[in-house]
């Protein structure tokens, strides 16, 4: 699913992103994404939606080598990926339905497909009671479920959710990761990156903890170190 083989990003003027991080994650796997801010989370990830082009190293991502993929190739590998930032990034103009909707319009489904798939999207992130709303009018936590939903509708085969908790209370953090655990339960590998060692140390899955840009450890029921 997943291969990073000596990666490294170096930013213009020598900032160091990442440095050698070799790693494989398969297919149908749940796994945290750890460290401190500053510690390469987030470039980890836009490295495999490419954002970021490595500076070294090669890196697959479903099963395509996109080491060198050309910018114009670059919508073909993110239809299969599904984002979610800290940040929900939601159309302050439009309802909870119609954000959800129109990253359905964009793929090209057809007004039928699109409020079936809107609808059965609405009933997986348990959202029936602000499907109306705007997102001015949604807490912190549902304006994160509409992102994941969104982020659902093209049916990705990974999802990368870069702090999606970041800005939740603890009670919010664990529903969001509940959600997202279903989520991969049903067939979607899941990468979360997170600082929240809380939300970590209860669950039992793989940890990749970075730290400085260096990847420093990788357990299947890792702890926070």
């Amino acid at each position: 699913m997943i291969k990073l083989e000596n990666v490294s990003l170096v930013f213009q003027g020598g900032s160091v992103a990442l440095s050698n991080v070799s790693t494989s994650i398969s297919e149908g796997e749940f796994v945290y994404l750890i460290g401190p801010s500053g510690s390469g989370k987030s470039s980890f990830l836009k490295l495999l939606y490419k954002e970021y082009f490595a500076t070294k190293g090669s890196i697959e991502v479903v099963d395509m080598d996109i080491t060198s993929l050309p910018k114009w190739k670059i919508p073909v590998l993110r239809r299969k990926l599904g984002i979610v930032t800290q940040e929900p990034q939601l159309l302050e103009d439009r309802t909870t339905f119609e954000n959800i909707s129109f990253a359905l319009e964009i793929l090209g489904y057809d007004s039928k497909e699109i409020e079936q798939k809107t609808s059965t999207l609405i009933d997986l992130v348990e959202l029936h009671e602000s499907v109306y709303k705007f997102p001015y009018q949604l807490s912190g936590g549902e304006q994160t479920r509409v992102s994941i939903a969104r982020a659902l509708a093209s049916n990705p085969l990974l999802l990368l959710c870069d702090e999606p908790t970041g800005n939740l209370d603890p009670d919010l953090s664990i529903q969001i990761t509940t959600l997202l655990e279903k989520i991969n339960r049903a067939g979607t590998t899941v990468i979360m990156a997170t600082h929240d060692s809380s939300i970590v140390n209860r669950r039992k899955k793989r940890v990749l903890q970075l730290k400085d840009g260096k990847l420093m450890s990788d357990a299947a029921e890792g702890r926070y170190i």
